[in-house]
């Protein structure tokens, strides 16, 4: 049974009197241990994809299964402590906490489950190692570098072992040697530490990271033509 899978799964949304349906019938396998990125126009459902991984949305129909899960069976309440345990989420402006250190953000999602401070303390300083900011663990947000501050993003969703790690764009606002360096971390923790992953880009080049390339089209997903660089090399 593969680690993700959406069978049939539509979602629709209200929009100034219009209906927009940005997912219909759509369906999806991944992998233990792929790396697949997502492309599509602005507004084909990307995002609404992703969310409907992470247990934020819910379909109109079809089923979500991450895990064995069905998270479409799961109650809010369920599905916070399954998304805390399960899966990790890169966003795109990192979205750290201004007042809190480097180690504090990474730390931030391990405080959600009972746990001893010691294994807490060893799970956060794997995480800033993996991403190599181990001696950056005291700095504040705006003491970082936006790459370093993105790494700290990245070392927090994969803080917590999750089965699947899921990506909105974890390159587009930054420059292109900053880019180039975290499309590099993101490919080492998918090959080194076996991290499923799910990224979402409008970048191409981004996107021929991943071992395998979708693009949404009309609510279906497609395989893209093109090449991956790890196929190429």
């Amino acid at each position: 049974m593969a680690l993700v899978e959406l069978n049939g799964v539509s979602k629709s949304f209200s929009k100034g009197g219009e209906t927009i349906q940005p997912l219909e019938g759509a369906d999806l396998s991944i992998e233990e241990g792929e790396f697949v990125s997502l492309m599509g126009q602005s507004g084909s459902g990307k995002s609404t994809l992703l969310n409907l991984i992470s247990g934020i949305d819910r379909p109109d129909s079809g089923t979500v299964t991450v895990a064995g899960t069905d998270l479409t069976k799961l109650s809010r309440g369920k599905l916070a402590d399954w998304r805390a345990r399960n899966l990790g989420y890169i966003f795109q402006t990192h979205n750290l906490i201004p007042v809190l250190t480097a180690y504090e953000n990474v730390e931030l999602p391990t405080l959600l489950w009972k746990q001893s401070a010691a294994d807490r303390h060893r799970r956060v300083e794997l995480a800033l190692s993996a991403v190599g900011l181990l001696d950056r663990a005291d700095h504040y947000p705006s003491q970082l570098s936006g790459g370093q501050e993105q790494r700290v993003g990245i070392a927090r969703a994969i803080v917590s072992h999750p089965k699947v790690v899921v990506a909105d764009e974890p390159t587009g606002s930054l420059d292109v040697e900053t880019s180039l360096q975290i499309q590099d971390l993101l490919r080492r923790l998918n090959q080194e530490l076996d991290i499923t992953m799910l990224m979402v880009t409008h970048d191409q080049e981004v996107a021929s990271i991943a071992s395998r390339q979708l693009i949404l089209q009309q609510g279906k997903f497609v395989e893209a033509k093109t090449p991956s660089l790890s196929n190429s090399a």
